[in-house]
């Protein structure tokens, strides 16, 4: 029996839907998903086996202007994946639509190299909530830039057309062993999910610049017999006014924090935990290289100079 096996990268810009996209061809949630944009920060990668074929799908952080050190590092992260895909869903955003606007995709769409052997796949998602004029638009913006293998229309959040691209990739997948075990869905450790859990929670009961300030590093990751794991965790953010708005009046806000990300990293683990929380700022940590490169965004051939 012939063994497919590849590398496909789901790209596009903030909040079109790539995390959700990735939660629903594996069948299971990896990457958080709220409904702000820019919570994917780094190239997550999700793997998905069957006998014959295996998926290595990589979501990446949201294709954007940079402001700041960090969205350069994302932005290496998305250019990262293309370079290492062998097929490219681009994933654009129906409910976002400007018809006044043809070429409003192109900046997005520049991140993709024409004339490459990898299979390119323009996707339409949020078609359960946007226009079907809308829709037409886009597809018709999409196919006319001749960028595109395939062009279909999907909902990742209620799964129409979901399975059809799961098929359409698995069509394109170069002949090739298997990258992974079969029983791996993951190449990142439990340390990064639940430090993904909390920031994920954070996205929720925080608002406006507060979620976007912080990052989340397991100090301690330590399983004890007969007794919950411990897990402590630093949650860095940038400002002293910052850290009051976290910790809330008389430890209120972070102790809210701390059962709700206790509760999904028990259910990911499937295991009770001892979850600690901490707060310590490192003022424009966001712009600060020697911060990065200790919370994980090194440099390294992700952001070489062929990018």
């Amino acid at each position: 029996m012939s063994i497919k096996s590849g590398y496909v990268s789901i790209i596009g810009k903030p909040n079109a839907g790539k995390s959700t996209l990735l939660n629903a061809l594996l069948g299971q949630k990896l990457s958080i998903t709220t409904y702000k944009p820019q919570t994917t920060r780094k190239k997550i990668t999700g793997i998905l086996s069957e006998d014959d074929y295996q998926i290595v799908f990589l979501d990446t952080p949201g294709i954007l202007k940079p402001k700041y050190l960090l969205q350069e590092k994302m932005l290496d992260a998305v250019k990262s994946s293309v370079r290492d895909a062998d097929i490219i869903i681009y994933l654009a955003d129906a409910g976002e639509v400007d018809q006044s606007k043809p070429n409003s995709e192109d900046v997005f769409l520049s991140y993709i190299t024409p004339g490459t052997e990898q299979i390119r796949i323009g996707v339409i998602n949020k078609a359960d909530i946007s226009s079907p004029e809308a829709v037409d638009f886009l597809l018709n913006a999409l196919k006319e830039k001749n960028l595109f293998d395939e062009v279909l229309v999907i909902s990742a959040l209620n799964g129409f057309n979901v399975n059809q691209l799961k098929e359409l990739l698995i069509s394109k997948l170069p002949e090739h062993p298997k990258y992974f075990p079969d029983e791996i869905v993951s190449d990142e450790n439990e340390r990064f999910f639940v430090s993904e859990i909390i920031r994920e929670k954070i996205l929720e009961l925080y608002k406006e610049e507060i979620p976007y300030s912080t990052e989340v590093i397991i100090e301690e990751f330590t399983e004890r017999e007969g007794r919950k794991d411990l897990i402590q965790a630093m949650i860095y953010v940038e400002r002293n006014s910052q850290k009051g708005i976290l910790i809330g009046k008389g430890g209120a806000a972070i102790k809210q924090l701390g059962e709700h990300a206790r509760h999904d990293i028990e259910e990911f683990l499937d295991r009770p935990v001892y979850l600690e929380l901490r707060v310590k700022v490192r003022e424009d940590w966001r712009s600060n290289e020697q911060y990065l490169k200790s919370f994980g965004y090194s440099d390294n051939a992700d952001s070489s100079e062929d990018n």
